[in-house]
This record gives structure tokens, sequence and C-alpha cells, in this order.
């Protein structure tokens, strides 16, 4: 039964109004969950007034499990498959890094009302979603993606190297189809506890000798996973990472979700936590169907916002000193492992100043993309593949890794 309402939106929801109009969800079909199991229907019809002040009707049809109750959920943009359910499809989860936390139900931070299933963490272990293609006999990479983003940003870079090495790429906590626990509940999203579950996850994943590669924020705290694991790494390859002291502040497209009230407002709209921070940092220019993927954790719950509120929190405390530590490992006598940093020379974010000089400094090898911003795996997603197959070679000739 459709019941015809007039609603005024949050913030967020407007956002979730806007999208659905804009796309159009007409879709009754039952929805199945990722495990077959066809799930129970809400249906409701809204009222909207066009520029020309005329109504459109059009259906949300999501999953009553789906959600929160804190954001609009589900919705169903299309009768085919989505990019969002094929590239679910390639991956699996693999359970790493315990919760800490009393086991008590996440509540959202404005109004403290209990969050709903989607939002609620794993009771004991975390869920990570990753991705594996290519031999396992072959020497392993570990293509790890930036802050905000998903492993999907890499789905150009798996196929030029699953040729010749066994690559993994997977979403951080908070990111994607990985758990995004609620702050306070078990993760608190600080740079320090992303140290210490990558190291979970690389033990879980059972990896030998490997090579790592890092896109953007998180390539600090990547680096100082790296530098208690030397006898690991085989390589280490940055991509646009925050190199100099200046690089330390957050840009303003990403900062604002630190703030009070309006960050936790401006984190649940799609819009602005999506499609802004992938597009507004260089010239990539996103496909409706790829914006998609990005945009539907999103659109399933409010715990993808608050995930990303609390780690831009944890970065504008703490980035700094993270950046500081990095310059000081890759500076070090002590560091031993080949090192690569890939520019993208239009990205908006981070300055190109100083990162020349500072790879010179130490004779770390720098390859400049004219053409590419701060997600080069976006820009240039099969020459970045080529990039790292070539400087990887001695991986293949056996030198390291096998």
């Amino acid at each position: 039964m459709a019941i015809q309402a007039n609603i005024s939106f949050l913030p967020h929801q407007r956002s979730q109004s806007f999208l659905d109009s804009r796309f159009g969800i007409h879709s009754l079909k039952p929805k199945l969950n990722f495990t077959g199991r066809i799930l129970e229907r809400r249906k409701f019809k809204f009222c909207s007034r066009s520029s020309a002040d005329r109504e459109e009707d059009y259906l949300i049809d999501a999953p009553v499990s789906i959600g929160d109750g804190f954001s609009f959920s589900g919705g169903k943009f299309s009768d085919g498959p989505s990019r969002s359910d094929e590239w679910f499809k390639q991956g699996k989860y693999v359970k790493a890094h315990p919760v800490f936390g009393t086991g008590e139900k996440a509540k959202d931070p404005i109004f403290g009302l209990t969050m709903g299933g989607s939002s609620q963490a794993s009771t004991d272990v975390f869920r990570w979603f990753c991705v594996e293609s290519g031999n396992a006999a072959n020497p392993s990479v570990v293509l790890i993606h930036g802050f905000p983003s998903q492993a999907y940003s890499y789905r150009k870079v798996l196929p030029v190297l699953s040729k010749d090495y066994h690559v993994i790429t997977f979403d951080w906590l908070g990111f994607g189809f990985s758990d995004k626990p609620q702050p306070r509940y078990g993760f608190d999203y600080t740079l320090d506890e992303y140290v210490s579950s990558l190291e979970s996850l690389i033990n879980e994943l059972d990896l030998d000798k490997f090579s790592l590669i890092v896109q953007g924020y998180f390539a600090p705290i990547v680096v100082k996973y790296a530098s208690n694991h030397q006898e690991k790494l085989n390589n280490l390859i940055l991509v646009n990472p925050p190199l100099t002291e200046k690089h330390g502040n957050l840009p303003s497209t990403l900062s604002i979700f630190s703030n009070f009230l309006l960050g936790e407002i401006f984190s649940q709209d799609p819009l602005r936590a999506s499609d802004k921070a992938l597009t507004s940092c260089g010239p990539y220019k996103m496909k409706e169907e790829d914006a998609m993927v990005y945009r539907r954790p999103y659109l399933t719950s409010g715990s993808s916002g608050f995930a990303l509120n609390a780690l831009t929190r944890a970065m504008k405390k703490d980035l700094k000193g993270y950046v500081k530590l990095m310059r000081t490992t890759l500076s070090s006598d002590n560091w031993k492992v080949n090192t690569m940093v890939c520019w993208g020379q239009r990205d908006r974010w981070l300055s190109y100043d100083g990162v020349e000089e500072f790879c010179k400094g130490l004779k770390h090898e720098l390859v400049e993309l004219p053409l590419a911003g701060h997600h080069v795996q976006e820009d240039c997603g099969e020459e970045l593949g080529r990039i790292i197959a070539r400087t990887l070679q001695p991986d293949r000739s056996g030198v390291r890794g096998m």
C-alpha cells in the first residue's frame, strides 16, 4: 500500500530525496540481500514539486532490515544489476581486529537513538571487505585506498597487476562494504587504531612478503605500520601522500566534517561526503554509475557518515604528527624498503611544492603524472597499474618476494 505524504526533510534526507527524484525509484520487485534472502519491503509514495510547481510521484522501495532510522535507507535505482552489486560479488569478508567495546547497542551521537542493524558493529571481530585477484603463487601486492574513498577506486589497476601478481585490495573500517562501527562502540577511528587494525588484517591475510601501495591521507598510517614490519615488505609505493609540513592540514572540503554538529549533518549528505570529496581534489569526472557505488554506503545508513565525521576529527587532531613521523621514518638510515612516490600534478588538495626536493634528497624514486589529480587511480588507473608493475619488476625475477 502506498502512502502519500508531504514531508519536511532533514538536510541529509534532502540529499536522498534529491537522488531518488533525479534517478527515479519505481521498482517494486523483491530485493535480495547478500545471502539471497527475500526481505520484507516498505513502500512509500512521496510528493515533490518541480520548478514548474507540478507534482511528481516516485516510490522509495527499501527492505525493512536495511537502514538505521537516522537516514533514509536503501532504495533501488534500477532493475538491472548495479556496479556496486557487481563489485561486491568479486570480494569476500575477512574477519580481523577484535572489537574493544562493552557490547552495548550503538546509538547516534545527536539524538541518542539506538541505531539499526546495519549500523551495529560485529560483537567479536570486525569484518573487512577484500577483493583478491591473480595467482596466489605470484608475489603479493596490497592496494590501499585513500581518505575518503573505497577499494573500488582500484578497479582499473587490478586487471593490469593481476596478470603477474597476487593482488589484494580492501575497504578500511568505516568505508565501502567493511564494518562501520559507531564511534565509542568498539572503534573510535583514531589513527593509532587504524595502524593496529591494519596489522591485524595483514596478519589474517597470512602474507609472507608483499608490496604496499597506498594513496592519499592514509599513507602516514601505512608508513607507521611499515616501519615496524620492514622485514615483510618488498616495496612501498606512495601515491600523492601528505609529504610536507604544509600537507598536515586537511583541505576545507574534508575539514568541514569535523565541525561540531555541522559535521554530523554534512557527513550524512552523500553529495557532499562522496561526490564533492572525490571530484573537488582533481580533474576526475565521475560517471553516474561509478558515483552510485561511492554514494551507496551513505544512502544505506547513517553509520558511514558518523565514521567519516569521527575520522576527520582524528585526522585534524593527529595528522600533522603522523606526517612528521612519516618524513622522519622515510629519512632514517634504518629505512631499508625500496620506496617510490607517484604524484598526480593536478592535485588540488596537496601542493607539489617541496615533494621533488624531499624525494631527491633521500634518493626515493619520483614519478610524475601531469594529467592526474589526488586520486591518481581514478584519473589514470591503467597507467598507474603499469607504473606499479615496472617498479615491482624485481619481484618477478626472484630477487625478492619468492
